[in-house]
């Protein structure tokens, strides 16, 4: 059953137009779908061209200060046009959520177990196929002060900008032409794609599962923000850590 917007009686779904008034139903309706449809697709294809760009003028890995500034404004100018449109839905997503102590306790504790268990379980993964090992602090050596801009760059504004793009406008604009499990999935799957890394699939998409969840049960983004920062911050510290290991260990032979 549906109701009519004009002179608000019930009617079947079916029925495009209602009987008492005339008004038109479901081609409303089907409006309303194929809007949300061209935000989502809007939304795709714009970060991916983005990412694609972003690789395309880094992949030589001689990328400066100044330029990753401007990659990281130009992509928040994308997340904060996208999220304009749906500006007041999203607002809500940051009332702070009244949640059991215990939730909080597993919002702390998830992070340390995603953390501890990717950092070192795709360790072995680049070692085993492909006899490398990555460092995301390492790219950040070449700055003066490089541990306040891989914190900037790596802990900080990625959950903030992230969580508001997945988790915020595009799980809004899902939810509108989708199931709550299909929209997780999908968000999830989006978000996992464009990090462009096979090996990053494998754990980016099942911690992209756990922020949707969250974001769903306590219709909230603080607490996938929370999740995101101490992941991230983790991940960063353990390759300051093995970082400044291996580079003391060279100076020392």
């Amino acid at each position: 059953m549906t109701h009519c917007q004009s002179c608000k009686i019930s009617i079947l779904a079916h029925i495009n137009y209602c009987p008492s008034c005339g008004n038109a139903i479901k081609k409303k309706v089907q409006s309303t779908i194929h809007h949300h449809l061209n935000l989502i697709i809007a939304f795709y294809v714009v970060t991916i061209l983005f990412f694609i760009g972003v690789y395309l003028v880094t992949k030589n890995g001689e990328g400066s200060l100044q330029q990753e500034i401007l990659i990281e404004c130009i992509s928040a100018l994308i997340v904060i046009g996208f999220v304009s449109i749906d500006y007041r839905n999203i607002i809500q997503l940051y009332k702070i959520p009244k949640i059991a102590p215990l939730v909080y306790l597993a919002v702390f504790l998830a992070p340390i177990i995603t953390a501890f268990t990717v950092y070192y379980g795709i360790e072995i993964i680049n070692d085993s196929l492909f006899n490398d090992s990555s460092n995301y602090y390492a790219a950040y050596t070449t700055y003066e002060n490089p541990m306040i801009w891989a914190t900037l760059f790596i802990v900080i504004l990625p959950p903030i900008f992230e969580e508001l793009a997945f988790r915020g406008f595009l799980f809004n604009q899902l939810q509108k032409v989708t199931s709550t499990n299909i929209t997780i999935i999908l968000t999830a799957f989006i978000f996992a794609l464009v990090h462009f890394s096979v090996v990053s699939l494998l754990w980016i998409f099942p911690f992209g599962l756990l922020l949707g969840y969250v974001r769903h049960k306590y219709n909230t983004l603080w607490l996938g923000m929370i999740i995101h920062f101490i992941h991230n911050l983790i991940v960063l510290s353990l390759d300051y850590y093995y970082y400044n290991s291996t580079f003391d260990s060279i100076l020392n032979l």
